[in-house]
């Protein structure tokens, strides 16, 4: 399939090991952020194929991993309240809160729906004018378009029974967050590209330059986070210290700057 075999190829993928294996000179840690790079690490065999100093650590990419407990108590208590209809992603159903989860809210009475997209919720709350539907709008920088447009949607539909639980939660944050922890081991991160698709890469050249580390924006097959690992080494010994490298061959975005408070104008 183009754009997917020549990203799984054998023959490529060995070559890159064996380039990682010439110029590493170091032990390294390494975490990739999402949870794709990590499924995609964990099904093609990388991490048992990889030299023994890369040492890759699975990062915070689950938004189900780093939704706060206060968040999923708020969920919990509002799919308990009669005359609601909570829809979520079916994966957040088992996160524990304090107490029990959307499950025992389910099994108890509540009417607590799986939605494969918000877009799912909303028609939920089309057939349902007289019941207050919410959803729990969790995610990344990626889930966020989606979840903005059926909120768009809602008010342009006039759909005041609509309502949405936010969790967002932003990359570079997460990047923060562990880079200021006082025991963090990790030497450089492997970002993920589909983030960097929707908001560039502005926000990762500070973080870069304050902690000293490479980010290096990578796709989810075997060639792309190989080629990751190896700009992450490669880059090091070139500059020492910092850096940041955007695979644009796999990425139309280009934007290396904040993008600009909009308007609130729409041209036709």
């Amino acid at each position: 399939m183009k754009y997917i075999d020549e990203y799984r190829d054998a023959d490529l993928t060995r070559k890159l090991l064996a380039d990682i294996q010439k110029i590493i000179t170091r032990p390294w840690n390494l975490m990739e952020v999402c949870g794709g790079q990590t499924h995609s690490i964990i099904r093609s065999g990388l991490d048992r194929m990889l030299p023994s100093r890369i040492n890759l650590i699975h990062g915070p990419g689950c938004p189900v991993c780093v939704t706060p407990l206060e968040l999923v108590d708020k969920a919990i208590a509002l799919a308990s309240l009669p005359d609601v209809i909570f829809t979520s992603y079916g994966d957040m159903l088992r996160v524990p809160g304090s107490s029990r989860d959307l499950f025992a809210v389910k099994a108890a009475g509540g009417d607590v729906r799986i939605v494969y997209s918000p877009l799912d919720a909303l028609q939920i709350a089309k057939d349902n004018p007289d019941i207050t539907v919410i959803f729990f709008a969790i995610g990344f920088e990626t889930t966020a378009p989606a979840n903005a447009m059926a909120i768009l949607q809602a008010r342009a539909q006039g759909l005041a029974n609509f309502a949405v639980l936010v969790s967002h939660v932003t990359v570079p944050a997460a990047i923060t967050a562990l880079m200021d922890s006082p025991d963090v081991q990790v030497d450089g991160f492997l970002a993920a590209g589909h983030v960097c698709t929707v908001m560039g890469f502005w926000e990762y050249e500070p973080l870069a330059e304050k902690y000293r580390i490479p980010i290096v924006v990578t796709g989810f097959e075997p060639v792309d986070i190989l080629h990751g690992i190896l700009d992450c080494v490669r880059n090091w010994n070139l500059a020492g210290s910092r850096c940041i490298t955007p695979m644009l061959a796999r990425s139309r975005t280009t934007a290396t700057s904040p993008p600009r408070p909009s308007s609130g104008k729409s041209s036709r």
